[in-house]
């Protein structure tokens, strides 16, 4: 029997691009860059390879996973506004056999707009954390690292 793989993939949705500019009062100022440099250090850290990829586009997203999905153990993701309506989206993930899922938001979706509280990633994911800004991120990898 092969051995586990030991790759994370990080994966960013639509505008999140933007983070450090768009609407920091929401967001807050750490670019993406500096949020996928660190979670890629604690992945090192805990022996683990991390593969990011950020896309405004739902198919590349999906490409991008599908290309992946037989090398990989776990995925942090951000779907951005793919969360509430992208049935093609979890559909792919959902299709990841022994492949564990984190949901990730920077903001407390809950305390936002009605929109913002429906998930279709949510019942796939062996979790969800919203609300504690970048560092979310990093509580993902540890939770992700801890269920293997």
């Amino acid at each position: 029997m092969e051995p586990k793989p030991k790759k994370i993939l990080l994966i960013n949705g639509p505008n999140l691009n933007l983070l450090g500019e768009r609407e920091p009062q929401v967001y807050g100022y750490t670019t993406l860059s500096q949020i996928v440099e660190k979670v890629r250090n604690a992945a090192i850290n805990a022996e683990y390879e991390l593969e990011d990829f950020q896309s405004n586009h739902e198919g590349a997203l999906i490409d991008f996973v599908q290309a992946r999905r037989k090398e990989i153990c776990g995925i942090i993701i951000n779907p951005g506004a793919f969360t509430h309506y992208s049935i093609a989206l979890r559909d792919c993930l959902a299709a990841l056999d022994g492949v564990s899922i984190v949901e990730v938001h920077l903001s407390n979706v809950y305390a936002r707009e009605q929109f913002r509280h429906h998930s279709l990633i949510a019942p796939i994911a062996k979790g969800q954390i919203a609300g504690f800004g970048p560092k979310g991120y990093l509580l993902a990898l540890e939770a992700l690292v801890g269920s293997f």
